[in-house]
């Protein structure tokens, strides 16, 4: 297990599924953890009581991300009350099932503002702070299907596979300034997003998966304690794809 004893992170979305998890492996790291969710304040909430009873203290902050005064707003007040940031995970992130063709402009927009530009406007706002102390991780929440793309995913492969290549291009701008920059991108995991799909739908997903199991989010979140400890000092610009094997 990483020591993050004494760091500050930034987790978005963190109100369930992988970023909750995310927040919590950092809090049983050491690390006080900011949890930011966009509306489910009561499960933001519930996620700040796990880190709690992880021995670990944090704060929860409402914002959405897609909009730049907002993800300010969200590290100028984690400045006010935590003093640093040391570590920021864009988790936050949104799809939508279904043929290009049948889309919407708002419904590719919606994409594209929360999972491409809530990283670009979480990132800006907190590498202010990070470049003038020469020090910190970001690790950003990407996909598989970034890497090689899904039907009936087109604009969230698309958003994915942006993250992916913004990962490998700040990460070369920021290591003069001793900033990593990293991206996990996670298979198939078993999440609230997934719970859509019927059992006959499962067992058939599974096939495709050479672990033979569907991912867990603590899968996701232990890849992420290691990018955000002194274990990948020496990793910057890095895809870590966790998709037991898929692709």
């Amino acid at each position: 297990m990483e020591n993050l004893g004494g760091k500050v992170a930034i987790v978005t979305g963190a109100s369930r599924g992988i970023g909750r998890s995310i927040a919590i492996n950092l809090a049983k790291c050491g690390a006080n953890v900011v949890v930011n969710y966009k509306k489910d304040e009561k499960e933001a909430y519930k996620t700040l009581d796990m880190i709690k009873q992880a021995g670990s203290v944090g704060i929860v902050v409402q914002g959405d991300v897609s909009l730049y005064s907002s993800a300010e707003r969200m590290v100028q007040h984690t400045l006010s009350k935590m003093g640093k940031v040391d570590i920021l995970v864009n988790n936050a992130g949104i799809s939508k099932i279904g043929l290009f063709i049948d889309m919407k402009e708002d419904e590719w927009n919606s994409i594209i503002d929360v999972n491409l530009k809530g990283v670009l406007n979480c990132t800006h706002s907190v590498l202010k702070h990070m470049i003038s102390k020469k020090a910190g991780s970001i690790i950003n929440i990407s996909s598989m299907w970034g890497n090689v793309g899904a039907a009936c995913e087109s604009i969230y492969s698309a958003s994915k596979g942006a993250i992916n290549l913004f990962t490998k291009s700040i990460a070369k701008e920021m290591a003069p300034s001793n900033i990593r920059v990293n991206a996990v991108a996670p298979g198939v995991i078993d999440t609230e997003m997934n719970s859509w799909l019927k059992d006959d739908e499962r067992k058939e997903l599974i096939k495709d998966i050479p672990i033979g199991k569907f991912g867990k989010c603590e899968d996701i979140a232990k890849a992420v304690c290691f990018l955000a400890g002194e274990s990948s000092a020496y990793i910057t610009g890095q895809i870590i794809t966790v998709d037991g094997g898929m692709i």
